[in-house]
């Protein structure tokens, strides 16, 4: 029979610590509390010392904690494409809220309820609730931290090993798992102690640990005086010279403490990002990367001559990196050989950033020959697809880092040939091409109608065609195509002629944004002039830029510089009242007017899609693309990597004018996976896609790669024109029946 017996529902919060031991724990308390205090100052004073960053972040507040608050105790985004990474993380961050929220309430009890007021409510019904919830959670908790052990030290799972891998790492985890399971060592120890009271088996997990203790005899200190025989203790523990008291006593000092250490270490190394990762989530910009930060016209805080150039929020996305290496498993450059892993160009700033607070030497933050803290082929690399931002569950805005570091390489000359070519060609004819702007138009001249000039007549869609449908002798038949679908739901539509340039949206990307405004103020300084009801764009690109950023463009801050070469001055489209659609929105709209009549039955091709960044992660477009597809007759048959996780063509953030050495290309790769990984594999006809870039990519890939007698590239409109022309063959048929 233990000798601290104890038959009420409740339980003695201090039990067997003594008057010292008390005011020590309590000392020990506001010494813990004061290092973490002074750690989260620390961190937050850093961030003031960032640049102001130029989106709202902290606007309707209450609003975002709510809309974060469900986003994080939800682990949406951990669960995204990793099922095994969300049922883990759920069970840690469930199973530590629980354990906190359970201290919490003692605390709560002891210290205001009880003390001020004299009520108590940690025993009865509410004790044995709460002992079995803490049970239940505090083992979820630890199965979690299994979980995560596993994955780390036995799968070995290459997401979460690479340079910025640290005993730091080992020590969070580790030290989760030591006060999970010390924490229940301590409760195991409480209920032997006080005499194993039959309403403690609600603590299931803490009585089992009781019964062990019960098992091979653990002495109290009475059970201890009836073991000993001539002087002699024959109990285990009792050989050892312990008891239950002096266990849950070791118990109950070595659990305080470690939890101690913990609290006051989470300002200053990897535990910070649950504090930092929420604040990140809270602060997020629901346009993040389709939207950059503007350049200001005098050229202040914009690009990266120094880490006291980044935001507060830039900072505050370094210190919300948890490691978890979801950026880099799903990007396509890394996937390519090419240098770039996204989590590095994180957690290399954040590392210099560190090392100049601890009194380091400054270098460039990027440039070439390896002096640098990014080295300029790195960033060459990014594609902008956005699959970074994407799959990271902290809502990291890596593209607003990357931006600002590009801005930095053009600013410093440290670009490719290749893209200075591109921007040359841009500012002296308006087009990537370097062709005259008077053959803009010339791929219409195969046309049996004419296009109508949207600058002398009103339409119902301005048709921005783009570079690549303009000038390019692949893209230029999609674009007959759409013009096609146009006459034929016989729709009034127009174009701008020579009066249409580039729509800067990758030049943006790859960092000359002076360029890009010049384009974006000869556009929306043209349209004025012009009159129409929607904006239509054969590019996702497009699409995204007009819809997206120049919106955002601050005109006036630019009407008097000389090197602009438009005066306008109002914010174009900021209220939204014109409509920009990708074609396939638009076509997609007259398909269900029943503008042109197609019946589903046309074609009986079997294919995939391939979903553009910029239509699908950028704008979150997936499902009119498939529709014109299905209403083809077309049977399609989806890839595994799809939406949201599609894999980008290689094309974008220059990628479309860069030669990469890189083994297997993006185009190569995701043509394999059309024709290997689908269910239909081989059997797939046709390789859809919708846009311009990509079908340069892919019909490139298709050469490269040896699939050229393979696959068909085709564009979405091409079958569009097919289905109309195989419609109007069986009327005629029909009636010549």
């Amino acid at each position: 029979m233990n000798v601290i017996a104890q038959a009420n529902a409740g339980r003695e919060t201090y039990l067997g610590i003594s008057d010292v031991g008390y005011v020590l724990f309590y000392l020990l308390v506001a010494i813990t509390l004061a290092v973490f205090a002074y750690g989260v100052y620390l961190r937050f004073s850093r961030y003031a010392q960032g640049d102001d960053d130029p989106f709202a972040r902290l606007n309707d507040l209450p609003s975002r904690i709510v809309s974060s608050a469900k986003i994080v105790l939800s682990n949406e985004k951990q669960f995204n494409r990793d099922l095994y990474g969300g049922l883990m993380h759920s069970f840690i961050l469930w199973g530590f809220l629980t354990l906190l929220i359970a201290t919490l309430i003692i605390g709560f009890e002891q210290y205001t309820s009880e003390l001020i007021f004299g009520i108590v409510f940690w025993e009865g019904d509410f004790y044995l609730a709460y002992q079995f919830m803490v049970d239940a959670m505090g083992l979820l908790f630890v199965v979690g931290i299994g979980m995560a052990m596993y994955r780390r030290y036995w799968v070995r799972n290459h997401r979460l090993w690479g340079r910025h891998t640290s005993n730091e790492d080992d020590l969070f985890i580790w030290t989760l798992f030591g006060l999970g399971v010390g924490g229940f060592l301590l409760e195991g120890a409480r209920i032997y102690a006080t005499g194993m009271p039959d309403h403690e088996i609600v603590s299931f997990v803490g009585y089992g640990i009781a019964m062990i203790f019960q098992a091979i005899d653990v002495p109290t200190t009475g059970a201890a005086l009836e073991a000993t025989v001539n002087g002699v203790d024959y109990s285990a523990a009792g050989a050892l010279g312990y008891n239950a008291e002096t266990i849950h006593w070791l118990f109950w000092w070595s659990h305080s403490l470690l939890a101690l250490f913990f609290v006051a270490w989470i300002p200053y190394a990897k535990p910070f990002h649950m504090i930092s990762s929420f604040a990140n989530v809270v602060t997020r910009d629901e346009k993040a990367g389709a939207r950059l930060p503007n350049v200001p016209s005098d050229l202040d805080a914009t690009n990266a001559e120094s880490i006291d150039d980044f935001t507060w929020k830039e900072i505050l996305d370094q210190d919300a990196c948890t490691k978890c290496g979801r950026c880099s498993s799903v990007c396509p450059a890394k996937a390519s050989d090419r240098p770039l892993d996204p989590r590095n160009v994180i957690l290399d700033l954040k590392k210099y950033r560190e090392e100049l607070d601890d009194g380091g030497e400054e270098k460039p933050i990027i440039a070439d020959g390896g002096t640098s803290v990014i080295n300029t082929e790195t960033m060459e690399s990014c594609m902008a697809c956005m699959a970074c931002m994407d799959a990271c569950p902290v809502e990291i805005e890596h593209l607003q880092s990357f931006t600002r570091l590009n801005r930095q390489m053009t600013d410093q000359g440290d670009i490719a040939p290749s893209m200075q070519d591109v921007f040359q060609n841009v500012m002296q004819d308006g087009n990537t091409f370097g062709d005259s702007p008077r053959d803009r138009a010339d791929w219409a001249d195969e046309l049996e109608f004419d296009v109508a000039d949207a600058r002398e007549e009103e339409v119902d869609y301005l048709w921005y065609v783009g570079d690549y449908p303009s000038y390019d002798e692949r893209n230029k038949q999609v674009a007959r195509s759409l013009a096609t679908i146009l006459q034929e739901a016989d729709v009034s539509f127009g174009i701008l002629f020579e009066d249409e340039k580039y729509d800067g949206n990758d030049i943006r990307r790859v960092g000359e944004e002076f360029l890009y405004v010049e384009l974006a103020g000869h556009h929306v300084e043209t349209w004025e002039d012009c009159e129409f009801d929607k904006i239509v764009c054969t590019d996702p690109h497009s699409y995204n830029t007009f819809k997206n950023e120049y919106p955002e463009l601050d005109f006036e801050e630019f009407a008097d510089d000389p090197m602009m070469p438009f005066d306008y001055t109002d914010e174009w489209n900021a209220d939204g009242e014109i409509d920009v659609l990708h074609w396939t929105q638009a076509v997609e709209e007259l398909v269900q007017g029943g503008a042109l009549d197609l019946n589903g039955t046309e074609l009986d091709y079997t294919v995939t899609y391939h979903d553009p960044c910029h239509l699908g992660r950028y704008n979150d477009e997936y499902e009119a693309p498939r529709d014109l597809i299905r209403a083809t007759g077309c049977e399609l048959d989806e890839m595994p990597r799809n939406r949201d996780n599609s894999f980008c063509c290689g094309g974008g953030g220059g990628g479309l004018w860069m030669d990469f050495e890189e083994e297997p290309k993006p185009s190569e790769e995701r043509i394999r996976e059309a024709l290997e990984d689908t269910d239909a594999g081989a059997g797939v006809e046709k390789f859809v896609v919708a846009c311009p870039m990509c079908m340069t990519m892919y019909e490139d890939g298709r050469k490269t790669g040896g699939y050229e007698d393979d696959i068909e590239i085709v564009d979405i409109a091409e079958l569009v024109v097919e289905a109309i022309g195989a419609q109007e063959t069986a009327k005629l048929e029909v009636a010549a029946d």
